[in-house]
């Protein structure tokens, strides 16, 4: 399945941005206002003092969304469902043994640490 977002179907528009940056962005049009013809999507970024950055983000921005309107909430739902069901799963007896091992030997490091009590000489 392909989001199908062709370079052709995008409309670009380049404005001034607002906010921190200084006189670059008071001057140079950062801000990217990225259209998807077909959709009607419409994302506007004004994150980075580039022009370039900003294009580059506002296209990330367009896949995210188009993904989640192809998707929609079913998408989401079925994620969520897969990560809760991923860390109720038990874990493997040598995953476990693995970890347990590891959490002795810091716990003998951090032993080795302790300054040596009063009475023990």
């Amino acid at each position: 399945m392909s989001l199908s977002v062709y370079e052709r179907d995008l409309e670009e528009r380049f404005v001034r941005s607002g906010g921190p940056g200084g006189q670059n962005v008071n001057k140079v049009s950062t801000c990217v206002i990225l259209r998807h013809r077909p959709s009607g999507t419409v994302v506007r970024c004004q994150e980075e003092r580039s022009q370039a950055m900003n294009r580059f983000r506002a296209r990330q921005r367009l896949a995210e969304r188009m993904e989640d309107k192809l998707l929609g909430a079913a998408g989401r739902k079925r994620q969520e469902i897969e990560k809760i069901r991923r860390q109720k799963r038990r874990r493997g007896r040598r995953a476990k043994e693995k970890m347990l091992r590891n959490k002795h030997h810091v716990a003998q490091i951090k032993q080795g640490r302790k300054p040596p009590r009063e009475g023990d000489d």
